[in-house]
């Protein structure tokens, strides 16, 4: 069931039927990624509230499996918009055989081979972006004024990468709850392809780096909620009885 958000909230920690969002959930419900951001500093203190909010996610036996790095040098994060469109144009260059049809006839297969070997990277969706930024037509991190770097610890048991993007989600709620816009950017996975970038941000074994968030004040009003799809959730009930209930409109 879903049910529209209003500005009518109703109190934390109670329960009633038919109630409306209460804060905490308007923030998840209405939170957007934000692309577009006013050229304004973000106080530190504020930053470090953030992150607070990500040292405070769970993870397994507590192992926290992070590092955080902050940055707010506009030279720097230029310069990594720049080399990130450079890498863009040398992947391109391996991948994309739609240019002519001397591509199409030699690399196809070969592209089709690794988006086999590599689905979730090379899918449409972020294979298409990758155009986008190799072609300059859209920016890799948004002209963000903060960069927020999460490091995974290889080390961590379980799950690390789960954790630290529960660790982001926290992040990006407690950003939106204090009026900041955020985006997860995951093509920074392009950016650490450089050994020389890997060691210029600090990133070296056990750490990895394969998302990061941008922080800024929204240009715009993006709130709102988006439409889901509609999920077939299957119950198991008391009596162990099956049934599927749909969630969603």
């Amino acid at each position: 069931m879903t049910k529209k958000t209003t500005d009518n909230l109703s109190p934390l920690y109670t329960y009633q039927e038919g109630m409306e969002w209460n804060p905490v959930e308007k923030v998840i419900m209405e939170r957007r990624s934000i692309r577009n951001f006013k050229k304004k500093e973000v106080p530190d203190n504020l930053i470090k509230r953030v992150l607070e909010a990500g040292r405070f996610a769970p993870t397994a036996g507590n192992t926290q499996p992070w590092k955080f790095i902050v940055i707010k040098d506009q030279a720097l994060i230029a310069e990594m918009e720049r080399a990130t469109v450079q890498l863009s144009k040398l992947l391109m260059w391996f991948v994309d055989y739609n240019r002519n049809a001397f591509r199409r006839v030699f690399l196809a297969p070969y592209t089709k081979f690794m988006t086999r070997l590599m689905p979730n990277k090379l899918h449409p969706i972020p294979f298409n972006l990758l155009q986008q930024i190799a072609a300059g037509k859209t920016a890799a991190y948004y002209n963000a004024p903060v960069m927020i770097l999460l490091l995974i610890d290889k080390r961590g048991i379980g799950n690390p990468v789960l954790d630290v993007g529960i660790c982001g989600q926290n992040m990006v709620l407690a950003a939106h709850s204090l009026g900041l816009g955020s985006c997860w950017i995951g093509m920074i996975t392009v950016l650490m392809m450089n050994p020389f970038w890997r060691k210029k941000l600090g990133v070296q074994s056990p750490y990895e780096l394969t998302d990061c968030l941008v922080l800024g004040w929204p240009k715009g009003d993006y709130d709102g909620e988006v439409e889901r799809e509609v999920q077939l959730v299957e119950w198991i009930g008391a009596d162990g009885v099956k049934r599927i209930e749909r969630l969603g409109v």
